[in-house]
């Protein structure tokens, strides 16, 4: 007898069965882990969402820390890099992604990409680490190019980016980073602590020999430009 299932072959009442059991084991793991983590200076509540299982990953954290930044730029105009938030919440900014294709969603290298009117605010959630690097050929140096871009070409001459890229993922980035060559005048660092996903603030010192796990950050950089 084989130890495997082909979950290909489900039945449509398997498959609510398994999401009804992963939403119970959801809500369980909600209960007894800690409810809140901390970043620059700012207390937020940890996501627990179905999508890419949130409480396992990255996404617990770099959710609520962009969603907040965003509830305050509502009435201004907004990019999102990468098509991340529309997986968690309703959106109604502009989001340019190369790869997904999904309504509202601008297909487009972004190096090439430039708005008739620049932003306010442009965010990106782990996805700035692909650019070029999982490219073929691949383009190390391409991340730079988009990050000039993005500033120069997209970005309001007040207005702010903010990006999260995972370590241990993309080397050429963490090169610069280790290097004091960083594209971001600020950057923020947060580290995974435990197999229970909680989360702490951190510095380059304490992340830089994070190891990218199996679709799974165990630290990120979050970087700042101010336009």
């Amino acid at each position: 007898m084989s130890y495997t299932y082909d979950y290909t072959k489900a039945t449509a009442d398997e498959r609510v069965a398994r999401r009804y059991w992963r939403a119970i084991k959801m809500t369980l793991t909600r209960l007894v882990r800690a409810k809140t983590f901390h970043f620059d200076g700012k207390t937020y509540e940890y996501l627990y969402h179905m999508y890419n299982k949130t409480w396992k990953n990255e996404r617990g954290v770099e959710i609520p820390i962009f969603r907040e930044l965003l509830m305050r730029y509502q009435h201004k105009r907004v990019l999102e890099l990468g098509n991340v938030l529309a997986h968690y919440y309703p959106v109604h900014h502009d989001i340019v992604d190369k790869y997904e294709i999904a309504p509202g969603v601008m297909s487009q290298d972004i190096v090439e990409f430039t708005p008739q009117q620049k932003y306010d605010l442009i965010i990106s959630i782990s996805t700035l680490e692909h650019v070029g690097w999982d490219e073929h050929p691949r383009e190390p140096d391409k991340l730079l190019r988009a990050i000039e871009h993005l500033k120069e070409r997209c970005l309001a001459p007040d207005g702010t980016l903010m990006a999260s890229l995972p370590l241990g993922y993309n080397t050429y980035f963490d090169g610069l980073i280790g290097n004091g060559r960083s594209p971001f005048t600020t950057q923020h660092f947060l580290k995974r602590i435990s197999k229970k996903n909680y989360w702490v603030e951190s510095n380059w010192e304490g992340c830089r020999t994070a190891l990218y796990g199996r679709s799974v950050a165990n630290a990120l950089c979050i970087g700042i430009i101010r336009g």
